[in-house]
Formats: C-alpha cells, sequence, structure tokens
C-alpha cells in the first residue's frame, strides 16, 4: 500500500482521513486517524524536523538504539469499523509483531522507509475500487464548477436510502474522490448486510 493523501474529516472534527492506495491496484483504504497521528504522518512526509522529537521519532531512535529494524507494517483486520495493524520488527535475535493502531504504524512505517501492507480481507471489506474510468470522471468534473449538486447527504440521513441508492451515491463518491464520504457509505451498507 501507498500513502495517496491526508485530509481532513468533515464529518468528525479533529479528525483526519488518510487515503492508503493499492500499489499497481484499484482499491483505496480510507482510514479515520487522530489529528495528532495526521500531523507525524505529514510532518515526516514533508521531511519538517520539529524542534524537539515527537513519540514516532522517540520509537525510531529507540529503536535504531537496540538495533531493532522495522520489516513491515501490516494492516490486518477490521473489526465494527475499526482498523487494527501489527508492527513487524526484527533485530539479530528476535522477531516480534507488535499490536497497532494502524495512524501509529503508519507513521512509523514512513519513518523507517517500511512497507505498508493490507490483508486482503480488510481491502475486500473496507476498501473502495477505484477505476480509470473513475479518474478520467473526476477529471472532467473537476474542470466544471460544482454549486448545490453534489452536496453529501449527512451520515445519519444514510440510513433513510434504499441499498441500490446507497450503492448509486457510493459510485458517485469514488468518482468525486470523496473517500470520506465513499467510507460512511460503505459503512452504512456494511451494517445491512
Amino acid at each position: 500500500m501507498e500513502i495517496l493523501g491526508l485530509s481532513s474529516n468533515h464529518s468528525q472534527s479533529g479528525s483526519f482521513t488518510l487515503v492508503m492506495g493499492e500499489v499497481e491496484g484499484v482499491r483505496r483504504l480510507p482510514i479515520v486517524i487522530g489529528m495528532f497521528e495526521a500531523q507525524a504522518i505529514a510532518i515526516e512526509i514533508e521531511k519538517i524536523i520539529p524542534n524537539r522529537p515527537m513519540t514516532h521519532d522517540l520509537f525510531k531512535s529507540f529503536s535504531d538504539s537496540f538495533q531493532f529494524e522495522i520489516e513491515k507494517i501490516v494492516i490486518s483486520e477490521m473489526r465494527e469499523g475499526v482498523f487494527y495493524a501489527q508492527i513487524h520488527s526484527k533485530n539479530t535475535n528476535a522477531l516480534a509483531e507488535i499490536d497497532s493502531r494502524p495512524s501509529d504504524a503508519i507513521a512509523i512505517a514512513v519513518r523507517f522507509g517500511a512497507p505498508i501492507f493490507c490483508t486482503e480481507k480488510v481491502l475486500s471489506e473496507a476498501g473502495i475500487e477505484f477505476t480509470e474510468e473513475d479518474k478520467q470522471e473526476t477529471a472532467k468534473k473537476t474542470s466544471k464548477s460544482v454549486t448545490g449538486k453534489g452536496v453529501p447527504p449527512k451520515e445519519n440521513s444514510l440510513k433513510d436510502f434504499s441499498l441500490d441508492k446507497l450503492n448509486t451515491l457510493l459510485d458517485k463518491a469514488i468518482v468525486d474522490e470523496d473517500y470520506e464520504k465513499a467510507a460512511r457509505i460503505r459503512d452504512e451498507i456494511n451494517k445491512r448486510n
């Protein structure tokens, strides 16, 4: 997986949506994360050096001091809409899998240059497919101004839509690259299945 984007989440104050994408694939995985984890990821991606080490920088310094390497990060599970991850680390004597929130694991992965993986089960449950046609459609729409149309339904109003309408809204959200909205719609569809 690769990090495709990070944006503020309009439905949950103080949170952000981290969009992961399949390398050489078409699925996107939107994950809602906290403000501090979003900041930690953004700082490392932008190569900004803070005055004092942040928690994830401290973890890297600690690991370097004890000659631990981070082999990979795996987004391993999703239960009741909550994602779980594992940090796979090693040194000359031991291998360890450490339970982690995906946001922390990804913040650590960017510091170590470690690859990020996601299980097929999680991608099939929570991933959103994004095709070449969707990309072309998005390019067309971004060149046009939209006024009043395409306003996302409020999260609590999604329950009022039929399953067919939700699937239509999901397709539109994907075309519009509105991954927050797509994730909310996907969750509502999953509640009904």
